[in-house]
């Protein structure tokens, strides 16, 4: 066989090779849709967040979303322990978030198991909430 012949088997499987990488990032990242927090009689904070992706089963959906002070700093963070393919978006909870009474805006943001962080994030005012 010439490497004439071989060109078509290449370019074949070159395409199929983008084709699957397309494929995958079709369904973007995880973004927050909406946030709200409410303080509890011991002074944590409960979140619910919605986040929507276009989950497309085990091997791509949004896995977890997180609650950030202004310094990066991980305060808190919900596992989403499966796809969630047939309800987007989804609205999860998160009690017993320890916040400092000095920070007074926090963050939201999502991951995905494919993307990883970088969907649209939300901020939460807790300072008006207080």
């Amino acid at each position: 066989m010439t490497q004439f012949a071989l060109a078509p088997v290449f370019l074949v499987s070159l395409f199929a090779l983008f084709l699957a990488m397309a494929v995958t990032a079709l369904a973007g990242e995880a973004d927050i849709v909406g946030a709200e927090a409410e303080r509890s009689g011991d002074g944590t904070w409960r979140f619910e967040v919605t986040v929507r992706h276009a989950d497309e089963g085990w091997d791509h959906y949004a896995d977890l979303w997180q609650v950030i002070a202004p310094d990066g700093t991980v305060l808190g963070e919900r596992v989403l322990a499966h796809p969630h393919v047939n309800e987007q978006p989804f609205t999860r909870s998160l009690a017993g978030v320890l916040v400092d009474d000095e920070i007074g805006v926090v963050t939201i943001r999502a991951r995905d198991s494919v993307h990883g962080f970088g969907g649209a994030e939300m901020e939460v005012d807790l300072d008006a909430l207080r």
